[in-house]
């Protein structure tokens, strides 16, 4: 699964990895994003790219509650083709969100250790993320889910699941508006070669989504 990652590029170098024209204004680094909060994406709405916030939890347009998003802040990409709540957002509703490392909890003997995990020749990238738009009695609130798969070998020994992170010339087919089936997107998933990732341990100071400072990624011997 993916539940705590980071982006602390600064956002000239974030608009020239991604081909962004607009400014981003509400662009702050972070070195703790959690469910919950609003995470930078970018979509294609058939003319051009679009960089904005969504929030961190999928709460699908029929939902009767939108607390339901805390519990989607992932979709299987084994099974999103199947499933009522990402099946038609993976043939119509595709977004990037960008990040540069991700947090996962490894398991040991008597603890969980936080570990920092990030592609080896990448600076910046993108998670293959699915959005929505769920209308209630006020504004309407967009969110989004990041796609998970089975861990390979740079991941297997920390998680049995790790986010999608896209091939960087991957980004913009996954965006483009084309509507495939979504069991046609499931299979190009199911194709995407992941980066060399490597890891390092960090302090348990990230536990807390509150903390949101350089120790958050500082290592430990």
């Amino acid at each position: 699964m993916c539940g705590r990652y980071t982006l602390l590029a600064d956002e000239l170098a974030i608009k020239e990895a991604f081909g962004i024209q607009q400014s981003l204004d509400l662009y702050e680094p972070s070195y703790n994003i959690a469910p919950g909060q609003k995470v930078l994406s970018i979509i294609h709405d058939g003319r051009q790219l679009h960089a904005g916030y969504m929030k961190w939890g999928l709460v699908p347009s029929w939902a009767q509650d939108p607390k339901i998003g805390y519990k989607m802040i992932n979709a299987r990409s084994e099974t999103a083709h199947e499933k009522p709540s990402f099946k038609r957002l993976l043939s119509s509703k595709r977004c990037l969100i960008i990040a540069d490392s991700f947090y996962e909890w490894k398991k040991e003997v008597d603890k969980k250790q936080p570990m920092r995990i990030y592609p080896e020749n990448k600076k910046v990238f993108a998670f293959a993320g699915l959005w929505d738009k769920w209308q209630g009695d006020n504004n309407p609130l967009f969110t989004c889910t990041i796609l998970t798969k089975q861990a390979n070998q740079d991941m297997e020994e920390l998680h049995h699941r790790m986010p999608i992170i896209l091939p960087k010339d991957r980004e913009e087919e996954w965006i483009d508006p084309k509507s495939y089936s979504s069991e046609d997107w499931k299979h190009w998933l199911d194709d995407i070669d992941q980066d060399k990732l490597v890891h390092y341990p960090v302090s348990t100071h990230v536990n807390n989504a509150k903390n949101n400072d350089e120790k958050c990624i500082l290592p430990i011997v």
